[in-house]
């Protein structure tokens, strides 16, 4: 008898958590089994298995529901970002568009496969509350909280199958705007020139700044908030792209706090009305000297005569 209790507390530990295995916890025992029997669990089995599996996949259906929304906002965004490349001439006679292509990704092309598995047919048919395709629902979520061995990969996968920014591939297509037949496709793998990939990038940004505050080309005066604050920017750019990016910020009317290496003050000068020169001669405190532009050539005039001199 002790034996059989205590594979009864080993099997059933939630149930049996004030009782022991001693023979004279026996009566403990024999209350439980009475109370089992008259709540006659077993009538409600069934009704409990069909509102489980109903209520499960249900909530599965609403889940892909949204993520296939967020799929169609990403679309929907991609169109308006589009109608603002077409105002930016890219190349003489040319414009850029984005594309938005289903991604060949393995564990998110199986992710979505299952998720249709678990719903498919689910308002119809005898057969939408099946055993089988509750099973489905049941390893899915099991792997969405993470297994046990598994908690740190089904973690990884969760946040990448479930984000649905993964679901695409991107690519860029270079279009005459009197055909609109396609003149170059970049893609990430293309080995396009690094200033090729920074002009498309600087386009890109451009468009979706337009499309995100909802700013008009061309305007010089406006009654939007236009300041923007671009950190490292140019560093690495060659000076032809820095020019364009500048050129299509100019056009979108932005006003811009630029911080940028110093080699890149030459660039950017045209485009500025005002320099903030940083430095740390000790390495203890930065300054900082705010001048106009003007202030700025004259100082670096004068600083270039002093050396001129000297070398003579």
């Amino acid at each position: 008898a002790a034996a059989a209790m205590q594979q009864f507390r080993t099997a059933w530990p939630a149930d049996s958590t004030d009782m022991d295995s001693d023979i004279a916890s026996a009566s403990e025992y024999r209350a439980l089994r009475d109370r089992l029997h008259d709540d006659d669990l077993p009538r409600f089995e069934a009704e409990f298995k069909r509102q489980l599996n109903t209520n499960t996949i249900h909530d599965i259906a609403a889940f892909q529901a949204w993520l296939d929304k967020s799929a169609l906002l990403i679309r929907e965004r991609i169109d308006t970002i589009n109608d603002s490349l077409r105002a930016i001439e890219y190349n003489p006679g040319r414009y850029v568009t984005l594309i938005a292509q289903p991604t060949t990704h393995q564990d998110i092309k199986t992710f979505r496969d299952d998720l249709r598995a678990c719903t498919d047919e689910v308002l119809g048919g005898d057969d939408q509350y099946s055993e089988q395709r509750f099973l489905r629902v049941k390893r899915l979520i099991e792997r969405f909280r993470g297994r046990e061995g598994q908690t740190d990969a089904d973690r990884r996968w969760t946040q990448h199958v479930t984000d649905v920014r993964n679901w695409f591939g991107f690519a860029a297509s270079e279009r005459w705007h009197d055909s609109d037949d396609e003149w170059e496709h970049y893609t990430d793998s293309d080995g396009k020139s690094g200033g090729q990939k920074e002009k498309l990038a600087y386009t890109i940004l451009a468009a979706s700044l337009a499309y995100q505050f909802r700013l008009e080309w061309g305007v010089t005066r406006s009654r939007d908030f236009r300041f923007a604050v671009i950190d490292e920017a140019f560093g690495r750019g060659s000076d032809a792209s820095t020019r364009y990016a500048l050129d299509l910020f100019a056009k979108l009317g932005l006003q811009l706090l630029i911080v940028t290496p110093l080699q890149k003050v030459h660039v950017i000068e045209p485009y500025v009305r005002a320099v903030g020169f940083v430095d740390n001669p000790t390495g203890e405190r930065s300054r900082l000297q705010t001048l106009t532009i003007a202030d700025y050539h004259e100082m670096r005039e004068a600083h270039r005569a002093r050396h001129a001199v000297a070398d003579g």
